[in-house]
């Protein structure tokens, strides 16, 4: 920091210079003491040079901190990509594997109905009756249907018989569990196809299985159509 005295020799100088008529004495002062004005340019140097170190600093920092939020902002993006990709991945798993879960179900019950299918037409051990109850045909339908296709072969003969096999349609002339129209048709399982009621199952269940794939087929046409 400049002395009181050297602040007085630059005052004195700077009079003379700007024409202030005091005496030489002043004049040969500043001159016999130059380090002093060397000290005051010296000291005005490393303001501006701190100053300036300030600045780059600052700089630097405000680069710093830009490459940080930049190179987060990078890892945010790659991350939301690779979270992206991982959902992909496991939604196209889950799609793979419920599309493998569907086909199996498929083929199960392709194949449950299948041996219905078979059953059925090995199966005619029914005594033959002079008449039957209700509940005595739902049992053979049973049987002959299966467990997986009952309800739907049911819900059908209920609509259309209410399982009397001897039922008769006045105007059309349909016959039976079924309402075959004509009633002829179901001789194709039977001779005995107005009187027996496991004969009608038998020539129902072919009927739904070829026409509508099952009866669970032909209950959603009649749902949508009121016959099947």
């Amino acid at each position: 920091m400049a002395s009181a005295t050297a602040v007085t020799t630059v005052g004195a100088a700077v009079g003379v210079a700007s024409g202030d008529e005091r005496g030489g004495e002043d004049i040969e002062v500043a001159v016999a003491d130059p380090s002093l004005l060397v000290e005051i340019s010296a000291s005005g140097d490393t303001g501006a040079h701190a100053a300036s170190l300030t600045r780059q600093a600052e700089t630097q920092a405000t680069a710093a901190e830009a490459a940080v939020r930049k190179a987060a902002e990078e890892a945010a993006r790659k991350q939301a990509a690779e979270d992206a990709l991982a959902k992909r991945e496991q939604a196209e798993q889950e799609a793979r594997e419920a599309a493998e879960r569907a086909e199996e179900e498929r083929l199960a019950r392709e194949a449950e109905e299948a041996a219905s299918r078979a059953a059925a037409a090995e199966r005619t051990d029914f005594a033959v009756q002079s008449s039957y109850t209700k509940a005595e045909i739902q049992a053979m339908a049973l049987e002959i249907v299966g467990q997986n296709q009952f309800q739907c072969f049911s819900n059908i003969v209920d609509h259309e018989s209410g399982w009397d096999h001897t039922a008769t349609n006045p105007y059309s002339g349909a016959y039976g569990l079924m309402q075959a129209l004509p009633g002829s048709k179901m001789a194709s399982a039977g001779a005995d196809w107005q009187t027996n009621p496991a004969t009608q199952l038998k020539w129902g269940l072919n009927y739904m299985n070829d026409r509508y794939g099952s009866p669970c087929g032909a209950w959603e046409f009649w749902q949508a159509n009121n016959w099947y």
